[in-house]
Formats: C-alpha cells, sequence, structure tokens
C-alpha cells in the first residue's frame, strides 16, 4: 500500500509541475518554441553556469553570428572567443566550437540524436546531453542541473551538499524516477523554471509553489536548511600586474595560451607583482618605454580563487618597435576593446577612454 502511494505521489509531482508549466512557465525565451539541437545546445552551454537574463542578449548575437552548426565549425577559435567575450567560462566556447566541428567531421554536419552519442561532444555533459535530447528529439531523459538539485533536496528533504557523488547518485535516481510518460518537454521546462522563478535559492516563494502540498522541507520548515550548503574554503588571493603598454593611441595585447584561465583570448602582459614594468617592456619586447602612475587595482572573482590586478600603464618612448613578437597584437585602443579579452582587460581599456 505504502509502495503503491509513494508511486502515485511520484506521478502526482510530474503532472502538477507539467501543468503549471504550461499556463505560468516561460514561453517566449529566445531558444524556447523550436526543435532545432543546435539552437538548443547553444543556448544550454551559455546557460551553464550563467544567468538567463545575462544570456539573452549574448546568444542573440552569437546565433546571428554563427546561425548553424556549419559556420560555427567553420570560424576561427578567435572568432568564437570573440563574441563570447563576456559571458566567462572560455572553456564552454572551445568546447563548443571543437563539438562543432566533430558533427561536422564525424556526423555529416547532423546534430546526434543518439543520447550516448551526445555526451561524446566536447562540453556536453549527461544533463545537457538530457536537455537537448528532451526539448530537440522528444526523448524520455531527466536533467539534474543546480535549479533542479535544489527542487529536488528541498521537495524530498535530501540532506547533504548535492556536490558529493553519494548525493548526486541518489539525487539522479530519485530524477529518473519522476520522469512523465509524455509532455516530456513541458516536464524539463517545468523543472528549469520552478528552480529559476519560485524555488530560488534565497526567499523562495512557497506560497506560489505548484508542488508545495508535498513538499517535505516546507512541512518541516526546512527550506532555509535545503539544499545543504557546500563546505566553505578559504578562497586564495592572487595578486598580478598587467602591462597597459601604450603607444599613441595604440595598445599592445598578447594572446594567452590555449588552455587555463582565459585559455585564447587577448590579454593585457602579466608580470609578477616583485617584476619591474620597465624592464620586462624592454627584455621581453624590445620596447623603451616611461612608466606612469599605477590605476586603481581591480579585483576579479573566479570559482576558486580571487585576483587582485594592477594595470600598470607605460608609454612607449622608442619609435622602432618590433613587429614579429610572437603571440603579440598592436591595436587602437577602440578596436582593441572589441577584440576577444577577458572583462577585466575590457574594463582597463574602456577606463582609458573616459
Amino acid at each position: 500500500m505504502k509502495n503503491k502511494q509513494s508511486m502515485s505521489n511520484l506521478a502526482d509531482f510530474s503532472s502538477r509541475l507539467i501543468a503549471w508549466q504550461k499556463i505560468h512557465g516561460r514561453h517566449d525565451l529566445p531558444w524556447q518554441n523550436t526543435q532545432d539541437p543546435y539552437a538548443i545546445w547553444v543556448s544550454e552551454i551559455m546557460l551553464q553556469q550563467t544567468q538567463v537574463t545575462a544570456v539573452i542578449g549574448y546568444y542573440a548575437k552569437f546565433m546571428a553570428r554563427f546561425p548553424d552548426i556549419a559556420s560555427l565549425a567553420n570560424a576561427t577559435q578567435e572568432e568564437v572567443l570573440q563574441h563570447w567575450s563576456g559571458l566567462g567560462y572560455y572553456s564552454r566556447a572551445r568546447n563548443l566550437h571543437n563539438a562543432a566541428q566533430t558533427i561536422m567531421d564525424d556526423h555529416d554536419g547532423k546534430f546526434p540524436q543518439d543520447f550516448e552519442k551526445i555526451q561524446t561532444l566536447s562540453g556536453i555533459g549527461r544533463s545537457t546531453a538530457a536537455a537537448i535530447a528532451s526539448f530537440a528529439f522528444q526523448q524520455n531523459q531527466t536533467i539534474l542541473d543546480g535549479n533542479v538539485k535544489r527542487v529536488l533536496a528541498r521537495h524530498f528533504v535530501i540532506e547533504g551538499w548535492t556536490g558529493t557523488p553519494k548525493i548526486e547518485k541518489q539525487l539522479w535516481a530519485l530524477a529518473e524516477s519522476l520522469v512523465p510518460k509524455q509532455d516530456m518537454v513541458a516536464y524539463t521546462q517545468g523543472l528549469m523554471d520552478l528552480g529559476a522563478t519560485i524555488c530560488t535559492r534565497s526567499k523562495p516563494k512557497c506560497e506560489r509553489c505548484p508542488i508545495k502540498a508535498s513538499c517535505q522541507a516546507l512541512a518541516k520548515n526546512k527550506t532555509k536548511e535545503l539544499p545543504t550548503s557546500k563546505p566553505k574554503k578559504t578562497i586564495p588571493q592572487k595578486q598580478t600586474t598587467m602591462l597597459l603598454i601604450l603607444d599613441g593611441n595604440e595598445v599592445m595585447l598578447e594572446k594567452r595560451p590555449a588552455s587555463g584561465i582565459w585559455g585564447g583570448l587577448w590579454s593585457l602582459p602579466e608580470i609578477s607583482m616583485e617584476e619591474i614594468a620597465s624592464e620586462v617592456a624592454l627584455g621581453r619586447f624590445s620596447l623603451e618605454v616611461e612608466s606612469e602612475e599605477p590605476l586603481e587595482s581591480i579585483q576579479h572573482v573566479f570559482t576558486h580563487f580571487k585576483l587582485e590586478i594592477l594595470p600598470q600603464p607605460l608609454s612607449v618612448t622608442n619609435r622602432t618597435r618590433q613587429t614579429n613578437i610572437p603571440n603579440t597584437i598592436w591595436l587602437p585602443i577602440e578596436e582593441a576593446i572589441g577584440a576577444a579579452l577577458p572583462t577585466p582587460v575590457r574594463n582597463i581599456l574602456l577606463h582609458l577612454k573616459r
């Protein structure tokens, strides 16, 4: 009897969520109302670790420049990064570009429909593959992103940090048990909408929740406690000096290594806080420069550390600068601002315009 009631509750969870989504969910986002796997794929990658409001503008520009898989695959990585610049987590853009080339080479330019094959593409994990399969191909695959983890942890009182393998395994099993037999698109979108607009991280709007009647966290007054917070660790603080080497209205940019922080982007040359800027400019770039007063330092927060950036302006005094230094380029400041730059570097250049 208890098992039958449990199955009924699971089915009720799905049916109520579907009914709510059809009336109250989001239906006019730029990547909705399409079954184009490419459009859905790009949106899902952009939405990883980025809010919907921040993605909308970038998505429109990206899709205008790269309207299909072929156009993305045929572009240079630098151009892809340029259109991603400002969204952060740049490995997503590099993986997107790499996966587009794989689709052209190995799948005849068509996005694969097989769920396992989707997961072999760069940057696509199980949850992202499930979202694409559900929205584009109406497959009954379940998602488990951060929003869904929060909904399930609260509704079924799953205690423990959701990032641990044990808790994540438990949540995957629970998510799979909730998958409905039909209306998969509305159900998947409903999970996303509920987590993003109702069952929010702070101040959840429980009174408007379509599944509040069976929410165990609400019944036990545990909505503030769940999901369990990630164990706190001290975030390391790092420092760097960025060389703002100027020759009239032109600035020198240096391409960063393909992997690592800001991989493949153009940036300002970096030195340690202990190095002397003018000596580095002469030794590394054969430039005689005059140091000016440093600009105000900038704090930039990454996932695993904080970075304090000290911009150091340097004015070129010898006019016979070398043009064959690998991985460097001179651009007018206006043009440089539009290049594939990390956000803090663009902000430094924008400061110069004022």
